[in-house]
């Protein structure tokens, strides 16, 4: 049970949780990027002058990492910050850690197949990236709603 009254164990799980606010978003951001990339290869194959829309809604599912990579930040902080971290502390740290990791992940993935679809309408109206843009930006609002809830719960640490 004294394993658990240490700061080692509230360390541990403070970075268990930094790992994985950034790792699993950036997993996400990756796999979304990376089909959106493979769609606009495909588009810029047939018109180079599509580069510009094709890249903005490509760049779009990476904001995911952005969010963890903000999480893992302010959770670090409270690591280096010099007070102790119990078990109770790091375990908070931990799950805050969970919104933004877990619904990032999905909503960078799910962002991902909506920028493709943007992408595809690119490629056949040129003047449809704006939409294709709030289209993605839909789905943005639920990892901007899981970024907050990450800031809440840290703030009680």
């Amino acid at each position: 049970m004294e394993f658990f009254q240490g700061e080692f164990i509230g360390k541990i799980l403070a970075v268990l949780g930094a790992v994985f606010a950034f790792c699993i978003t950036g997993i996400g951001s990756a796999r979304a990027v990376g089909a959106a990339g493979q769609a606009g290869a495909g588009v810029l194959t047939e018109d180079q002058d599509k580069f510009v829309p094709v890249m903005i809604l490509q760049a779009l599912p990476s904001t995911q990492s952005i969010y963890g990579f903000v999480i893992a930040f302010l959770i670090i902080g409270n690591i280096v910050a010099g007070a102790p971290l119990d078990f109770d502390t790091g375990l908070l740290l931990f799950l805050a850690s969970l919104p933004v990791g877990i619904v990032g992940y999905i909503s960078a993935v799910l962002q991902g197949r909506v920028s493709v679809a943007g992408i595809h309408m690119v490629a056949k109206q040129p003047e449809g990236m704006i939409k294709g843009v709030v289209l993605a930006l839909m789905v943005e609002m639920f990892a901007i709603l899981s970024l907050i809830i990450s800031i809440l719960i840290i703030g009680k640490a």
